[in-house]
């Protein structure tokens, strides 16, 4: 059955202790972001709670030549990780194929209509190269009551295709920033119903023309969550119908949709393509899986281990190559840092009017 994911309604997709899949029926909650309690991990058989006071922070982090290709052949002694411009020790490291949880965030609103059966063939492209440890879920949106889960997380293909084959054009008011929002914290708690060594890469395909107009939460709410979250976001926005006219002192529609995609990717460590035509869509589906799968996967504890709540930015550097080429790290700008147990339940953000 069809859920929905509303600025009126957030859907519990996922649980402690709950499947991502079984429920049949949804049960909607106020929507407000809910603390959701952080799994203890447990000894092998027994009922002994093992309290971890450390912080292990993880990075998915890109490298690329100047021309943005992608660098794979980099060596744990190339990277230099710094926090708040203090260099950190790199506690784990991985360049293997690191299985990837992706929700692909689809705008069904009228302005995509052109484009919907170009974006229904590279959402297929996506899903098809999946590995079999990689997990895919699928929303489409219009407005902020019109936020709906086509196919909660699953690996299997044939139920995601179903659901890319379902999507349909509807008209309404796009809440772009509200299903992003929504889709950051599903990728999420889904992660955190895992068990604690199963934690795989997190990441978030957008496609709209990225023009916000009925959303319940505010662009600074969603960077706020963004900070929180290891969830790289790939935006894919079809901004070109907007118009370019702006105001004495305000951007143009599609400048601002523009500068909106640009900051959410690069904020968390992905990256925003702006097609000129559909038709580039299923030449950009294969370049993002294969951004997706071509990372390195690098961990840390930090240094300043304070459980403030504050926000720490983040640099990863790279060396050049031997040949004295240059090598660009991507990766998110930053985290907040675990609050300590008093102070860790924070206030819903408050809403933004219709």
């Amino acid at each position: 059955m069809k859920r929905i994911l509303s600025t009126v309604f957030v859907l519990a997709v996922i649980s402690i202790g709950m499947s991502a899949v079984s429920a049949q029926t949804p049960t909607p909650v106020p929507a407000k972001p809910v603390a959701v309690p952080t799994p203890t991990p447990l000894s092998d058989g027994t009922d002994d709670v093992i309290r971890v006071d450390t912080e292990l922070v993880n990075l998915n982090v890109r490298v690329v030549d100047r021309n943005g290709r992608p660098v794979n052949n980099i060596q744990q002694k190339e990277f230099q990780i710094f926090e708040d411009g203090k260099l950190q020790q790199i506690d784990f490291f991985e360049k293997a194929d690191v299985p990837t949880n992706y929700g692909l965030v689809i705008d069904n609103s009228g302005s995509l209509r052109q484009q919907l059966d170009k974006v229904v063939e590279a959402g297929k492209i996506l899903v098809g190269t999946n590995k079999p440890a990689d997990e895919t879920l699928i929303i489409r949106f219009v407005g902020r009551d019109k936020i709906e889960i086509e196919q909660p997380f699953t690996p299997n293909k044939t139920d995601l295709i179903d659901a890319l084959d379902n999507l349909y054009i509807e008209g309404g008011q796009t809440a772009v920033i509200d299903a992003v929002y929504l889709a950051v914290e599903n990728i999420d708690e889904y992660e955190k119903s895992k068990k604690a060594g199963d934690v795989k890469r997190r990441a978030l395909i957008l496609i709209t023309d990225g023009e916000d107009r009925d959303s319940y939460y505010n662009e600074k709410q969603l960077f706020e969550l963004l900070k929180e979250s290891e969830v790289q976001i790939y935006a894919i926005g079809f901004v070109d119908d907007l118009s370019k006219e702006g105001g004495f002192i305000s951007k143009s529609p599609q400048g601002k949709a523009k500068e909106f995609l640009e900051r959410i990717a690069k904020e968390s460590g992905g990256k925003a393509y702006f097609p000129k035509s559909s038709s580039e869509l299923p030449n950009l589906a294969r370049e993002i899986s294969n951004e997706l799968r071509t990372q390195y996967s690098i961990g840390y504890i930090p240094s300043n281990d304070r459980k403030d709540g504050t926000y720490r930015t983040i640099k990863v550097q790279v060396d050049d190559s031997p040949s004295k080429e240059k090598r660009i790290a991507i990766s998110r700008a930053g985290r907040t840092a675990e609050a300590a147990p008093s102070t860790a339940q924070k206030p819903a953000p408050t809403p933004t009017k219709p």
